[in-house]
């Protein structure tokens, strides 16, 4: 009597074994193996996304950007001059209406550059630290929004001859939902080369691409832990490290190698404090000495503009959106190596990060040889963000806030703000008539961003870099040009974590209307993004 029942599972067994998964992703324990390159040639990278999802055994939505070939999430290699070309196809199933109550754009037509509803199933492209143009079809993240019922939507960008060398990335940026998408692995990298010309000590050197992702928790502990302490999954190239097993990753390299790391973190909400242990005795794990290259897509000038900059460290912290691209020296045959984050709290309304192997780093003679990068071919110069530029225009100050219906339980739903001083604070619409702030083409100016909450963030700031001048009152020697940086929480008396930043507009490329916004994304999405026009005439706004 139960063979009818029994045959009918089986053939749905078969048949929903047979389907593929539109978004693979490794087994916990895996070894890192790199994401798959896609190389310009004769100045153009030709690149074809289907943007999919798919819902894992324990319920969560992945997101993920598939090729033709079926690659996932492809290193998107270009060079300055290049021009990239990216046909992306929404394949997302239709969402529901949202309740957040706002268009992107003022489009109501179908037109993808003029924007619309917005619904879970919405997307569109951001193009993260680099210096494009902020217009439809390019890096604009206001009104452009991609439906499932669109064409492939084309994106051309065109790179800047003087655009710096280096690492950044590509990820979903449709308001109110971006934080789903970004969480559910929808990034990628882009490398533009050159590196090896601003700094000829990496010439050479085996290359590895670490993309560092959160996801929510596979399943959740029955155990509370510490105050706080409820982080999400997270991965290393796909590879999860489940928060309730610990399972590290593996990666391979071989002995005694010097190795040019180059790590995205593309986290949603996750802090990483980066560090590589050997170890050195029978049971002791020690830091290894990293020498930093390059932060956020920007190499490091030399010592000598700096004298008060170390680039030798024995961790790097990486915020949400921020990049790391450091030297390490891999161990000798046989010893045990870690790549590990470290604690990091992020305040009495946030979350503790707790730390954790990334992976195990086994050093073997047969291990898989990392690609190389080039020689130093000609010593020409390569664009950096200048050393020195003009006194600031004019100064500005902008903060970040929170609401809570109940501070004493940071489980309770919070309002996020970034607010301009001397405007009142409010959540971020996407139907503003004008701009937080105005800038004239061409202004130099200096912006102090304060953390007034108890939480963590993260500044960002669309279509260009800025440079560190101090950090809480204090002066700092940073010859790095930064598009994200941290603040630490506040922690409810004395001054508030403050940044004094550098901010250069003199960029004809970047004219337009843009955004700024905490890299948190959940932050982001629930209303902590100011705008910034910068426009060719003159305003006092």
């Amino acid at each position: 009597m139960c063979r009818p029942a029994l045959l009918l599972l089986t053939l749905v067994w078969i048949c929903w074994a047979e389907v593929p998964d539109p978004c693979p992703r490794p087994a916990a324990g895996s070894e890192v193996t790199p994401p798959i390159d896609l190389q310009s040639s004769g100045g153009r990278l030709a690149v074809e996304f289907a943007f999919r999802s798919a819902v894992d055994v324990y319920g969560n939505t992945r997101y993920c950007y598939i090729s033709p070939h079926g690659g996932q999430a492809p290193t998107l290699r270009v060079n300055p001059g290049d021009e990239l070309a990216m046909r992306l196809k929404n394949e997302l199933p239709p969402g529901p209406d949202t309740r957040l109550a706002h268009r992107h754009g003022v489009g109501t037509t179908s037109n993808a550059c003029t924007g619309g509803q917005v619904t879970s199933s919405s997307t569109n492209l951001h193009f993260h630290g680099m210096s494009v143009p902020p217009t439809c079809h390019q890096d604009d993240v206001l009104r452009t929004l991609v439906q499932p019922k669109d064409p492939a939507f084309e994106y051309r960008v065109k790179i800047p001859r003087d655009h710096p060398p280096g690492l950044y990335w590509y990820h979903p940026h449709p308001h109110g939902f971006s934080d789903g998408q970004v969480l559910g692995g929808a990034s990628g990298a882009i490398v533009v080369g050159g590196i090896e010309q601003a700094v000829p000590e990496v010439a050479g050197l085996p290359e590895r691409v670490l993309v560092l992702r959160d996801q929510p928790q596979g399943q959740k502990t029955e155990e509370s832990g510490e105050r706080g302490e409820d982080p999400k999954d997270v991965t290393i190239n796909f590879v999860p490290i489940l928060y309730y097993r610990m399972v590290p990753a593996v990666l391979r390299v071989r002995p005694a190698e010097r190795e040019f790391w180059r790590v995205l973190n593309a986290s949603a909400d996750t802090y990483f404090d980066l560090q590589v242990l050997y170890r050195r005795g029978q049971y002791d794990y020690v830091p290894e000495t990293l020498k930093l290259v390059a932060m956020d897509g920007v190499p490091i000038r030399p010592a000598s503009s700096s004298p008060g900059f170390s680039p030798l460290r024995k961790s790097v912290l990486i915020p949400p959106g921020g990049r790391g691209e450091f030297i390490v020296t891999t161990p000798p045959a046989g010893m045990p190596g870690r790549f590990v984050t470290r604690y990091y709290d992020t305040g009495p309304d946030g979350l503790v990060h707790p730390e954790r192997i990334l992976a195990n780093i086994v050093s073997r003679e047969d291990s898989p040889a990392a690609p190389l990068l080039p020689g130093v071919r000609r010593r020409a110069p390569v664009a950096n963000p200048p050393s020195n530029i003009p006194s600031p225009l004019r100064q500005r100050k902008l903060y970040f806030s929170e609401e809570r219906d109940d501070l004493k339980d940071p489980k309770k739903p919070a309002r996020y703000f970034l607010t301009v001083e001397g405007q009142t604070p409010k959540l971020f619409d996407m139907n503003f008539k004008l701009p937080d702030i105005l800038v004239t083409l061409g202004a130099v100016e200096d912006w102090t961003v304060e953390n007034r909450a108890r939480e963590a963030h993260a500044f960002h700031i669309h279509q260009l870099h800025f440079q560190v001048l101090r950090r809480d009152g204090k002066a700092v020697d940073e010859p790095v040009w930064r598009d994200t940086i941290d603040l630490p929480f506040w922690d409810g008396k004395g001054p508030y974590p403050n940044v004094r930043l550098r901010m250069d507009f003199r960029d004809p490329g970047i004219a337009g209307t843009f955004v700024f916004h905490c890299h948190l994304m959940e932050h982001e999405d629930g209303g902590m993004m100011g705008s910034i026009q910068v426009q060719k005439r003159f305003s006092a706004r």
